[in-house]
């Protein structure tokens, strides 16, 4: 007779809802803290409608809110990894669908468990700037974070019993656990928790310089460049050549339009501000910039103080050529077309001959290689 095939059967008592519970708290954290501030990351990028800007204050705030964002989602790897671990002996339950509810129960477990790991794993590979995929990371990432936050509060409200009785060693569901079980459980989640610190600590130096020396698995260190500051889009990349200093010229477009030359620029007031770059990959670091005021340069052509500027580039591959100022970056008098860098000519691969550095704006936002200013009323 052939034998009959049964589902496997696990004993362990670390796969109990108890221990699920704990991890799930921490991971049902990093994902609410990533998903909150991807969404600050991505309005800042592709602004909706119905909002007029952002505010250019605190210079360092998408600084501190995409750092947050990618130490949150590194964080969420060890501990997605150690919660799989922890409830896939379910996978294996006989039968698959005992009601309704458990049926409800198992999709939005897999619903949560595919979207999860794309996030996730995307996540990490557009940290190294690496996309072995075919379709654009920026909108296919913003639209599986929703897919992740609704099926994971469907996953909630359908577990919310068993959560409420697992949610502390009080609760009733977890009287009776020997404290063999008490002390194997406080090794994992030990073990879980080093994990999630040692991944953290390794990799935010990127991003909170003041552990950039621990900075061992971040793709990028804070300090390596040109000029002491990474580079992300060299200026081969871009397509922009070398560019002459007297054959340069600045379009203003706007109520009295203007060609101003290299030298113009220089001849102009100069101010400096000290401003991050902060990348969506995660990494940042402050520099000290020279330049001339972009509100000094919408005055002169006459542009009303309402008005928003669109930034346009020499670049002529990738992305982000164009950007789009509003009028509270615009008139901010920290916002510059930077001529120099640490006191020194912008190297090509940070823009030269011009470029623009406003606080509070994404890195993709910080065009490169200025050639013209378009006042938008």
């Amino acid at each position: 007779m052939r034998p009959r095939l049964l589902p496997p059967r696990f004993t362990g008592r670390l796969h109990d809802p108890r221990t699920a519970t704990v991890i799930g708290r921490w991971l049902g954290a990093a994902f609410a803290v990533c998903f909150a501030t991807g969404l600050i990351s991505h309005g800042m990028q592709h602004p909706p409608s119905w909002l007029s800007g952002f505010p250019s204050r605190p210079v360092g705030a998408y600084r501190f809110t995409q750092g947050l964002h990618v130490a949150s989602g590194i964080a969420a790897v060890p501990l997605l990894l150690a919660k799989l671990w922890t409830v896939y002996p379910r996978l294996f339950t006989w039968p698959p669908v005992r009601s309704p509810r458990h049926g409800l129960e198992r999709l939005s477990v897999g619903l949560l468990v595919g979207a999860a790991v794309f996030e996730v794993a995307t996540g990490l590979l557009n940290t190294a700037q690496w996309y072995p995929w075919p379709f654009s990371f920026v909108p296919v990432h913003y639209a599986m974070a929703w897919v992740v936050t609704g099926s994971l509060v469907l996953h909630v409200a359908v577990k919310a019993p068993d959560i409420g009785r697992h949610w502390s060693r009080r609760s009733a569901g977890t009287l009776a656990l020997p404290a063999e079980d008490a002390r194997n459980r406080r090794s994992l989640l030990t073990a879980v928790g080093a994990a999630v610190g040692a991944v953290t600590v390794t990799t935010v130096g990127q991003s909170f310089t003041p552990l950039k020396g621990l900075d061992l698995l971040a793709p990028r260190h804070p300090d390596q460049g040109l000029q002491g500051l990474p580079v992300n889009r060299t200026a081969a990349a871009a397509g922009v050549g070398a560019v002459a200093e007297d054959g340069y010229r600045l379009r203003v477009d706007g109520p009295r339009p203007a060609v101003l030359t290299l030298a113009d620029l220089r001849r102009l007031p100069q101010y400096e501000a000290e401003l991050p770059i902060a990348c969506v990959e995660g990494w940042s670091k402050s520099a000290h910039w020279g330049g001339v005021r972009i509100r000094d340069l919408l005055e002169r052509a006459g542009a009303p103080a309402h008005a928003r500027v669109r930034v346009v580039s020499l670049q002529t591959r990738g992305g982000y050529r164009v950007s789009e100022l509003d009028a509270t970056h615009a008139r901010d008098p920290l916002t510059l077309l930077a001529l120099r860098l640490g006191g020194e000519e912008l190297a090509p691969d940070h823009g030269y001959p011009a470029r623009l550095i406003a606080p509070n704006r994404p890195g993709v936002l910080q065009t490169k290689w200025v050639c013209r200013l378009e006042v938008l009323t």
